[in-house]
């Protein structure tokens, strides 16, 4: 029975493997292996070719390359990892842990294990760690028929030839960059610079954070950009999938962190519960003891409440349209700042906008509640009392301050954190609405002691 047990378990998945080889793309090999065990997984890939195997660790939507790469064959690891594009390569041995990252490097030759090594040394987040280095570069003596001779030569261990760095012949520095379509469209006996621009190539710094990268590849349509140390020598090249990959993973950092949750690129799915718990506890721990605050707030006011308890039935209201304003702003800015429209030095601008903003929207929200107290108030459906009047007042007159106020907080609260190196994305929505709620209070309240003064309070 054991035997037949093997040959129904292993038969179809070589079955299927080769047929997923032959029939399938990288990108649905890739989905069906994200949601396979990892046992399984590997079984899959070990029946399929070489390069195909590497085709799929190259997709960054491949979950779990690491623990797939740790448990494959020694040998079949290591040549898995020496086939894969450096940068890719590089992000999946950042995600392990440290013996396990040396475990795969001593099955690397000299050469690329010094390269992933080097890849490692930059900072999560900045060009060099998102950069690759097998890239497409002739010296500025060469010609365009040497050039496209060359580009045949190493285009499969390049990740793009539609890029190529023109260096000095003597110091390496980068001295033009040529696409693959001014090329071909040079005569074979031009010299290379011949067919270059003239302009002075968009480059970035290894350091440069990677939402600087989208912005310039953005705005320069760019297929790749050279990532050049303090010689203008080129380290390596940020391509345009590069980019994209970088964006979705800093605007899923950004979403979960405007959610008020700790930023994760796994999936959801893959995140284990303890490490789930440390990412929400510590913001749900931070924001329940800035509500406390709100508790305060409503203490300082007790005497007013007891004289006049209809107010505390509007509280719901005032804090949630206080807290909704400064989130719309707060997304509007953060959006604002990440696609590189606003400058820390137009906090003034943004604000000079927002009062006015916060103001009007006030005073609609403002004119809707006194119009649903005086409703209420006239067809039965509550009594608010002889000074119910006044009440509307308080509610609409705290409903502009309390807007205008969130408006202003939440669109400032970005520029402060930027300016003081943290992300904006940090000002979440639950930390704008928890800091408009306590302030709110003070607002309403505010308020309430001046137009209710001699009457119910």
């Amino acid at each position: 029975m054991s035997n037949s047990h093997n040959t129904k378990t292993t038969a179809p998945v070589g079955v299927r493997a080769r047929w997923v080889a032959e029939n399938e793309h990288a990108a649905d090999v890739v989905a069906r292996l994200n949601d396979e065990e990892v046992d399984r997984a590997v079984e899959v890939l070990t029946h399929l070719p070489l390069e195909r195997v590497v085709e799929v660790f190259d997709r960054p939507e491949l979950t779990r390359a690491g623990e797939l790469l740790l448990a494959l064959p020694d040998p079949l690891a290591g040549r898995v990892l020496a086939g894969m594009s450096d940068d890719r390569a590089a992000d999946t041995l950042r995600h392990l842990e440290g013996q396990d990252r040396t475990a795969l490097l001593a099955h690397l030759d000299f050469e690329t294990a010094a390269s992933l090594k080097q890849l490692l040394t930059y900072p999560p987040g900045t060009a060099g760690s998102i950069m690759t280095t097998e890239f497409v570069s002739v010296p500025a003596t060469a010609t365009v028929a040497d050039t496209l001779a060359h580009i045949r030569d190493v285009e499969r261990t390049r990740e793009t030839v539609y890029t190529i760095c023109v260096l000095d012949p003597a110091t390496r520095a980068l001295v033009r960059t040529v696409s693959l379509r001014q090329l071909i469209m040079g005569a074979s006996k031009q010299n290379i610079l011949d067919v270059a621009p003239y302009r002075d190539p968009v480059v970035v710094a290894a350091e440069t954070d990677r939402e600087e990268v989208a912005r310039l590849v953005s705005v320069h349509d760019l297929l790749a950009t050279p990532v050049l140390n303090e010689r203008r020598q080129v380290l390596g090249i940020v391509t345009v999938d590069d980019v994209i990959d970088a964006i979705v993973a800093e605007s899923t950092e950004d979403v979960q962190r405007f959610g008020g949750v700790e930023g994760a690129v796994e999936p959801y799915m893959q995140i284990g519960f303890r490490s789930m718990i440390r990412k929400r506890a510590g913001w749900l721990c931070a924001l329940f003891l800035s509500e406390m605050l709100t508790a305060s707030a409503m203490q300082h006011f007790e005497t007013e409440l007891e004289k006049a308890v209809v107010l505390t039935l509007f509280i719901p209201l005032i804090m949630s349209s206080g807290g909704n304003s400064g989130s719309q702003a707060t997304s509007l800015v953060i959006r604002a700042l990440a696609l590189g429209q606003l400058r820390l030095r137009d906090w003034w601008r943004v604000a000079v906008r927002e009062i006015p903003m916060g103001l009007v929207l006030g005073a609609i929200l403002g004119v809707i509640g006194m119009a649903r107290i005086g409703l209420w108030q006239q067809l039965g459906i509550f009594n608010y009392g002889v000074h119910w009047q006044l009440i509307a007042l308080t509610v609409g007159v705290g409903l502009v301050g309390i807007v205008t106020f969130g408006s202003l907080s939440g669109s400032m609260l970005p520029f402060l954190l930027k300016r003081l190196g943290f992300d904006p994305a940090s000002a979440s929505a639950p930390f704008v609405a928890t800091l408009v709620d306590v302030t709110g209070l003070v607002i309403y309240f505010s308020v309430a002691l001046v137009i209710l003064r001699g009457t119910l309070l």
